[in-house]
């Protein structure tokens, strides 16, 4: 007899089905949230203005002292600048939140990608 297990991801803010997890820092310490659609959208826009305001700080190599940790948001998928332009252009069409400089959030990228 074979078994199929099946694991359902919820949204830790209202519960909803179909949320992925997401790792962030802050301070000194990391944290882990799931998170659907919706309430990611959420959180990237209330981060965005210091997101895009700060300076992106590469981790020093193992061994050496830690500065402050960043926040590391959506995708991190490799395109050009024409691809993320074209993507963000798109979402401001839709009306979905995207910044003008930095990541574009995992779930804009998807909505994008099913779009074509």
């Amino acid at each position: 007899m074979a078994k199929h297990i099946v694991e359902t991801i919820t949204d830790d803010i209202n519960g909803v089905a179909g949320a992925r997890t997401y790792r962030f820092g802050w301070g000194n310490d990391t944290f882990e949230i799931d998170l659907a659609d919706a309430n990611y959208a959420k959180l990237e826009k209330a981060l965005a203005p210091f997101i895009n305001a700060a300076r992106l700080v590469k981790e020093p190599a193992a061994g050496r002292g830690r500065g402050g940790r960043r926040v590391v948001l959506g995708d991190s998928r490799k395109m050009t600048r024409e691809q993320s332009a074209e993507i963000r252009q798109w979402a401001k069409e839709q009306g979905l939140p995207v910044s003008e400089r930095g990541r574009i959030a995992s779930t804009v990228i998807e909505r994008y990608e099913a779009a074509r």
